[in-house]
């Protein structure tokens, strides 16, 4: 019902939408007199302002068409290399006659970037994925909308994640490296255990875990103490609703992205107002920059997705109230998760100093849960002044974190 309400209450907005933004032409353009008066900026900035809070905010574009390599403009092209119905393997292949101007000649490390799946889309990680260019052959999990997915392709739980992780290795090809970024690392660890146990050829040469809730019981955030409040019949209960028409998946269960980002907005409230209030009032002194730079950011955060009900109630329940992982519980298809296995994948660990969603100590956990790796293919580092975000974006990820994980890639490789 809620999700019928939300697409309601959408639709129902939908005139005033169109008059907010028929006023922000008329007093944006240069022939209207009064767009350059106090009040005219003042009229426009509103009519922006509702305009862009009431609209839908569709999947972002990458916009990753070159990469400065070395002082030189390389292009790069997008190449679907691995796709199911819920996610698409995108390599970002850098051209090669480019590169050679650049004066590398050696075939650089092949990273997989394992986005979020958790609310919002992995172009969340373009910041992410234009430094890593730089060093290396990029892949990217770019996960879709589960409401998009027909309820005929069936099911997608925390199993099939992991899955979806060691497949995607295997494209690759060879011993690549594995980055995951927040809510993965779980899973990845999963995979790399399975695949390290198997002697699988497509295991990974490293594994780098960003901020991710490895052991979520150790320096509990709000986050955390909300899964672990609540009951899992009450997630059941309140955080799933059904797809409605015209979706391709209408009638999935799913619990919605507009939820989560409520969820994520509701716990940075006043930050959130006081960022509209100054975007307004610098369209109203004409301050076009910042108001960019408020509306770059917006368009990639107010853009979510929705999860599929077994693969948030799974997480919910195996990491997040259970901690099957860190207890050495955590299953894949029955068959039991043993990082211990681990012994030729070397593993980093990065955290943030600051971060409110999986506090410091829960991802370097996982050097714990595996043993096996030498010391000296092990590196943990917690990053100071920097929140979730800033571990894997900003000035401080290319300038502190990012050299370090590049540093510790070589090593892997080179190894």
């Amino acid at each position: 019902m809620l999700y019928a309400l939300n697409e309601a209450a959408y639709h129902a907005a939908t005139p005033l939408r169109l008059a907010a933004r028929a006023t922000r032409d008329l007093f944006g353009s240069s022939a209207n007199p009064a767009a350059g008066t106090e009040l005219g900026r003042t009229v426009f900035a509103a009519a922006d302002l509702f305009a862009n809070v009431t609209r839908r905010y569709g999947k972002p574009a990458w916009n990753i068409d070159t990469v400065e390599v070395d002082g030189t403009e390389v292009r790069v092209r997008q190449v679907v290399e691995w796709a199911s119905p819920w996610c698409q393997l995108i390599h970002f292949a850098r051209d090669p006659s480019d590169m050679r101007r650049t004066g590398r000649r050696t075939v650089e490390p092949a990273v997989l970037i394992v986005a979020p799946l958790s609310g919002h889309y992995a172009t969340l990680l373009r910041g992410t994925v234009r430094q890593f260019l730089k060093d290396h052959e990029v892949y990217v999990t770019d996960w879709v909308n589960a409401r998009q997915v027909p309820v005929l392709e069936g099911r997608f739980g925390l199993d099939d994640y992991v899955d979806h992780v060691r497949a995607m290795l295997t494209a690759i090809g060879g011993r690549s490296h594995v980055v995951a970024v927040c809510q993965p690392g779980p899973p990845v660890l999963a995979a790399a255990s399975l695949m390290a146990e198997d002697g699988d050829p497509a295991r990974p040469a490293s594994m780098t875990l960003m901020g991710s809730p490895i052991d979520a019981r150790l320096s509990p955030t709000v986050t955390n103490r909300l899964a672990e409040e609540r009951p899992f019949a009450w997630f059941k209960s309140n955080m799933i609703y059904t797809t409605p028409p015209p979706y391709p998946g209408a009638m999935r269960r799913v619990y919605p992205g507009f939820v989560q980002l409520y969820s994520f907005m509701s716990m940075n409230a006043e930050r959130h107002q006081e960022a509209h209030w100054r975007y307004f009032q610098n369209l109203v002194k004409g301050d076009g920059d910042a108001a960019e730079r408020h509306r770059e950011f917006y368009d990639e955060y107010l853009s979510v997705l929705d999860l599929t009900e077994e693969f948030y109630l799974q997480t919910i329940d195996v990491v997040f109230q259970q901690y099957l992982l860190p207890r050495g519980l955590m299953t894949h298809r029955g068959r039991p998760v043993r990082p211990a296995a681990i012994k030729d994948i070397a593993l980093m660990t990065v955290e943030g100093e600051d971060d409110d969603i999986s506090g410091v100590g829960q991802t370097q956990a996982a050097h714990a849960l595996c043993p096996g790796v030498p010391d000296s293919a092990r590196e943990l580092y917690v990053q100071p002044h920097v929140g979730h975000y800033g571990v894997f974006n900003g000035r401080r990820f290319r300038e502190e974190i990012y050299p370090r994980v590049k540093d510790f890639i070589a090593r892997a490789e080179a190894a």
